[in-house]
């Protein structure tokens, strides 16, 4: 009997369902897993990650650029610090008639991050890096600072301003010089912030309300309509071509998201029913099976507690330490792990003790307030509380994001805190593109906006991933579409990172992302709960086929590379 796998079947719509939001549709926002799943179908950048069940999972390869640059090929200065990448030949925008992807496109792109309307989360990994990109941002946000810009002041500021260490040669040919060698230089330009932007994008304002009518794709699909909290559709970009993408196939005809503000039961039932093929935002699963690239990941942050450090509620009780110890004290990790494993959503969680979590570079294990069996010490809550002039408890706003997990946790830690002196007013954000809205806007913080929040985080690559941790939660960063949601600032740990990032070997880098880990904790900037395994088997219709995670994108399924065996 054969066993031979039938053939893709091309056709069909893939239909999504759940209550999951984009926080931005624009590539140089967008910032989280519902939001890379779409961007990955219209928006491509120089290198990328393959589809695939093994640890080639987790090492970028050429996707517009033609190879990876290296001394033999002449794309590698001897010093490292200079990279010349040639790009692929024949890849397209979906323009009339179609135009050729340039290197200007990548420069354009990597500008656009730095924009002050809605700008890359994790900017510092460039500001960083490449020569001249901080003063870039530095002074394209201080060119608007208190006025809100048009579409014209922005292509203004981009188009007369350069980055010093970032040109293209000719439309073939990039040129990027870094501040240092950079052996996760891959990995960044493998972000959606560094995709390429067309030209027509100087006349839009940065993920503003045209953009989804006026996006261009360089990918399989394009958008054909968006409607935020409500529907997505995407149909064939006819200037794409299969032979020109290594990365992407095109195998179904049409992708229709359907938001709504559900249950994950209810979800579960549209699948089974086969009125929906996959879940959108609601982690969904199914008794699950590892594979290779499961066993090389690393653990993820999710949920830890954030700290609005700008808030000015109670006096700006948070920004002392005291308080945010005593809030640290009162958590029931033990508690929430139990929740986790009664929910079984296909994923192992424990608790969490520091910030980088285990199989991640720079983890140690310690614990720097111990507990007994993890579950809090209310009393000691109470004492600190005292200790730091709220002896009658404080009042204090949590908002968390819409699903049945996220708010069963928020519950929870509300329940612990008020038991340790701490009342808390539960806010839920009805959609999760609004709550990332809200935490990555420096000045809604600082109007107070929220206190507390049970967040997530996942680090934008698993492999060599030494940066990717820790610089974009507490590296100090104020512009919108930060990572480092309640302001933390620390001179010494900003230093940490400068040098972590300078290292010259992984040993060296690795002791110093810890230091950074030991001084975040000692400060109490956020309150590590929980790590979690970060793969789930996502439940599937049946006629769904080659479904296979990608874990950079928090291990939902690339949509490009399934097909459906039975018709609409």
């Amino acid at each position: 009997m054969s066993t031979r796998r039938p053939p893709p079947r091309p056709g069909g719509t893939l239909r999504y369902y759940g209550p999951g939001g984009l926080d931005h549709l624009d590539p140089a926002a967008a910032y989280y897993a519902f939001s890379h799943q779409i961007t990955r179908l219209f928006a491509r950048q120089l290198f990328g990650y393959p589809t695939t069940e093994d640890a080639r999972a987790l090492v970028p390869v050429p996707d517009v650029a033609a190879e990876v640059p290296t001394r033999n090929n002449g794309g590698l200065s001897r010093d490292r610090r200079t990279y010349t990448i040639r790009l692929r030949e024949g890849v397209r925008w979906d323009t009339v008639p179609p135009r050729l992807v340039t290197a200007e496109d990548f420069v354009r792109g990597v500008k656009r991050m730095a924009n002050p309307v809605a700008g890359a989360g994790a900017i510092a990994y460039y500001t960083s890096t490449i020569v001249g990109m901080a003063e870039f941002a530095e002074g394209y946000r201080a060119c608007f600072a208190g006025r809100t810009p048009t579409a014209r002041d922005l292509a203004t500021y981009q188009n007369d301003h350069d980055i010093r260490g970032l040109w293209a040669v000719d439309d073939r040919t990039l040129v990027i010089e870094l501040l240092r060698p950079a052996n996760d230089l891959l990995n960044l330009l493998a972000m959606p912030f560094a995709s390429a932007a067309p030209r027509e994008y100087d006349d839009l304002v940065p993920d503003g309300r045209d953009f989804a009518r006026l996006v261009r794709s360089n990918g399989p699909y394009r958008i054909t309509s968006y409607v935020p909290g409500s529907h997505l559709t995407m149909a064939h970009n006819p200037a794409w071509q299969a032979e020109t993408d290594p990365i992407r196939r095109r195998y179904v005809d049409r992708i229709d998201v359907r938001m709504a503000r559900v249950s994950d039961e209810r979800v579960r039932a549209e699948i089974t029913s086969g009125r929906a093929d996959l879940s959108w935002g609601a982690a969904v699963g199914r008794p699950r099976r590892r594979t290779a690239a499961d066993r090389d990941l690393g653990w993820a942050l999710n949920p830890y507690l954030v700290f609005n450090l700008r808030s000015p509620h109670e006096q700006g009780a948070l920004r002392d330490r005291r308080v945010r110890l005593a809030i640290a004290y009162a958590v029931d990790k033990a508690r929430l792990v139990r929740y986790f494993d009664e929910m079984n959503i296909g994923t192992r969680t424990r608790p969490a003790r520091t910030v980088i979590p285990p199989g991640n570079v720079g983890h140690r294990g310690y614990d720097p307030y111990p507990t007994p069996g993890d579950r809090g010490d209310r009393g000691r809550c109470r004492e600190l509380l005292a200790e730091a002039g709220h002896p009658g408890g404080l009042t204090l706003t949590m908002i968390y994001r819409i699903d049945a997990v996220h708010g069963r946790v928020a519950k929870a830690i509300a329940e612990d805190l008020a038991a340790g002196g701490v009342d808390v007013r539960l806010v839920e954000v009805d959609r999760t593109d609004e709550y990332y809205r809200i935490l990555q806007d420096p000045r809604r913080a600082a109007a107070g906006e929220w206190d507390l929040t049970p967040a997530a985080f996942m680090p934008d690559w698993f492999g060599n991933n030494g940066r990717s941790y820790v610089q974009p939660m507490f590296q100090s960063h104020s512009a919108v579409g930060t990572a480092n949601y309640g302001g933390y600032h620390s001179p010494v740990v900003d230093e940490l990172i400068d040098r972590a990032l300078a290292a010259q070997t992984e040993a060296r880098a690795a002791e110093l992302w810890h230091q950074v880990d030991r001084q975040v904790l000692a400060d109490v900037a956020v309150v590590p709960i929980l790590v979690c395994e970060p793969t789930i088997e996502h439940l599937t219709s049946d006629r769904v086929r080659n479904a296979i995670p990608l874990p950079h994108v928090d291990r939902w399924y690339d949509a490009s590379n399934l097909w459906l065996d039975a018709a609409d």
